[in-house]
């Protein structure tokens, strides 16, 4: 699931990791009903209007196709996974609530104690899981304080299913991002992106 700023380059490059790891991937365009427009990492003035836009009912369609398309390979739920980026953390953990699939991943995913798009919160819906979701998160983020993201480990846990956070105490929003070399953290990702094949590896069914 995309970032704020659309199936960028680094999203598409996502997939492609996946692919070569053994999977078959999909990155649904969230903008399309705008154009589908990738926006450059400092328009901050063009994205953010973009994302406001999106409402949970449009992202959950999206989605839904996805997995249809997925569905025609052969894949049922359970073989199936998401991962979100930025925005797209927030709507993984979403989709992890809202659907039983194999596994989900959240990195730095927003929305915490507010809810977005017209979903509830994070810490409102953590309980709700039905997805075995795994979180990743950074202490250097400036939107999502450390605080929130113990207290969402906290609610994962009263979840019926499977859920982990790992906090990286050097690393920033973004940080997974490699066309972002102001935040891009290689250590963190690379221990993230591992961590999220074994997540996936463990969780999915086969």
């Amino acid at each position: 699931m995309q970032e704020a700023f659309g199936v960028t380059d680094h999203i598409a490059d996502v997939c492609r990791r996946f692919a070569a790891a053994g999977w078959v991937a999909t990155a649904p365009h969230l903008f399309h009903r705008s154009g589908d427009p990738v926006v450059a990492y400092d328009d901050l003035e063009t994205s953010m209007p973009l994302m406001k836009k999106l409402t949970s009912d449009e992202i959950d369609e999206d989605i839904d196709a996805a997995v249809d398309e997925l569905a025609s390979y052969g894949f049922g739920p359970s073989q199936c996974a998401v991962v979100g980026f930025c925005m797209g953390g927030t709507v993984s953990f979403a989709t992890a609530v809202r659907r039983p699939l194999g596994a989900a991943a959240t990195f730095y995913g927003g929305g915490i104690r507010e809810g977005r798009f017209g979903y509830s919160s994070l810490l409102d819906s953590a309980p709700d899981l039905r997805t075995p979701w795994h979180g990743f998160f950074g202490d250097q983020d400036k939107g999502i304080p450390v605080e929130e993201v113990e207290e969402l480990r906290i609610a994962a846990a009263s979840a019926s299913v499977d859920t982990r956070i790992a906090r990286y105490p050097d690393a920033e929003h973004g940080f997974h991002c490699n066309d972002r070399p102001a935040v891009y953290n290689e250590r963190a990702a690379h221990d993230a992106w591992s961590k999220t094949l074994d997540w996936f590896d463990t969780h999915v069914a086969r």
